[in-house]
């Protein structure tokens, strides 16, 4: 097993390491740090996040810390530590033209990366692993300005779909690539938009913490799906009218009504306005925390993916299908390039139509041996097994 072992890893990102939910960035940062010191930097502020937000109580305390009233390093663990950043950034993604922005990225960015040596200088970091999970903007310059012996950038998710970071970013991620010692990414797709740009790109899997999605677990089921009748089709997460397909949906209850669909999770406004809230066999759970979703999707008889393909989720790793198949339960989702890595174990549609076809496929055929290779397939997407995959891309690279 190839393992990089006694370094000095410092890690920047998208995602804060005090936020509620979980990341791609914050498991990865913990297996660096079984065999190595890890710096997790959150985000600086910037005078929006400043604005807007200083009643929240995690920038409340990072404002605290610029005033020297808390501790900017904050141990998270063994040979762990998450760093609050002293350098406040100018907003600027409203700049119109990118040459003008660029301009003013490199001076947050040469505030950003003074920030973090404060901190590199405070832990005794040296010979640094720079690895920067999907930072288009703020990440840019720090290849030249901390001078670290490798520098990673991860893509795990299609940015320039989204409007905010195609604005600057159509020109500038392919830029920031090109110049990576190393690129890795969660999704083929991701992977192909890597090596167009950087031929040190590899796709290193993607990482499941699949504790709470454990099948031998005696869960009880939920007292809001009690008086819901079987079969039940269901979905986990959020209900995203840009992300899911509303019209699937409507299919699917409407071609038999006889089935339960049973969507679990907060809708926008597109979904509580939608047809599906007027259709009697369709039931909206609402909101659930975590730890409480194991329980419905072992109350479910299918599990769905009602995907829309588009620019936003065109090159994503839906996690969820993992802990569905982690479950035992057989899942019908829509036909993208990911997906096709899951095509032995799942049932995979293109149209409406194939989806209610594929179900009933999925609740005749359904058994233990079945649910025994989704279990042992959802078991091999360990966390050890994408950063191994992660380790083996930087010492080719090296």
């Amino acid at each position: 097993m190839s393992l990089i072992k006694n370094r000095d890893i410092v890690i920047i990102g998208l995602q804060q390491w005090y936020t509620s939910i979980g990341s791609n960035c914050k498991n990865i940062a913990l297996q660096f740090a079984k065999h190595n010191r890890v710096l997790y930097v959150n985000s600086p502020l910037d005078r929006n996040t400043i604005l807007r937000q200083k009643e929240d109580p995690d920038i409340a305390y990072h404002l605290k810390t610029l005033e020297k009233k808390e501790p900017a390093i904050v141990p998270a663990g063994d040979n762990i530590w998450t760093y609050y950043p002293s350098s406040i950034l100018e907003s600027i993604n409203w700049l119109p033209f990118t040459s003008g922005f660029s301009l003013l990225n490199k001076r947050n960015n040469r505030k950003f990366a003074a920030s973090i040596r404060e901190a590199i200088d405070a832990l005794g970091f040296s010979d640094i692993i720079l690895f920067n999970d999907n930072d288009i903007f703020r990440g840019f310059y720090l290849k030249e300005l901390l001078h670290p012996s490798t520098y990673i950038y991860y893509s795990r998710d299609y940015l320039l779909g989204v409007d905010y970071w195609k604005k600057h970013g159509e020109k500038l991620e392919p830029l920031h690539i090109a110049k990576a010692d190393v690129a890795v990414a969660n999704s083929s797709y991701l992977t192909d938009m890597l090596k167009k740009y950087n031929p040190n790109s590899y796709y290193i899997g993607q990482g499941c913490d699949l504790t709470l999605f454990d099948a031998g677990k005696d869960l009880e089921k939920p007292a809001d799906m009690e008086g819901i009748k079987g079969p039940v089709i269901g979905y986990v997460g959020s209900l995203n009218s840009l992300r899911l397909d509303i019209g699937i949906m409507e299919h699917i209850a409407r071609s038999h009504p006889e089935w339960s669909v049973v969507l679990v999770g907060p809708e926008d406004k597109a979904f509580e306005q939608s047809v599906l809230h007027t259709l009697p066999n369709i039931h909206f759970l609402g909101r659930k925390s975590v730890p409480e979703l194991p329980a419905y999707i072992k109350s479910f008889d299918v599990c769905m993916n009602p995907q829309l393909v588009n620019e936003i989720t065109i090159g994503n790793y839906p996690l969820k299908i993992d802990e569905y198949l982690a479950l035992g339960k057989p899942v019908v989702a829509t036909v993208t390039r990911t997906m096709e890595y899951f095509a032995s174990h799942t049932y995979l549609a293109r149209t409406a139509e194939e989806y209610v076809t594929l179900i009933s496929k999925a609740l005749s055929e359904d058994g233990e041996q079945l649910r025994e290779q989704r279990i042992a397939f959802a078991r091999s997407h360990s966390w050890e097994n994408s950063v191994t995959a992660l380790y083996e891309a930087i010492l080719k690279s090296a």
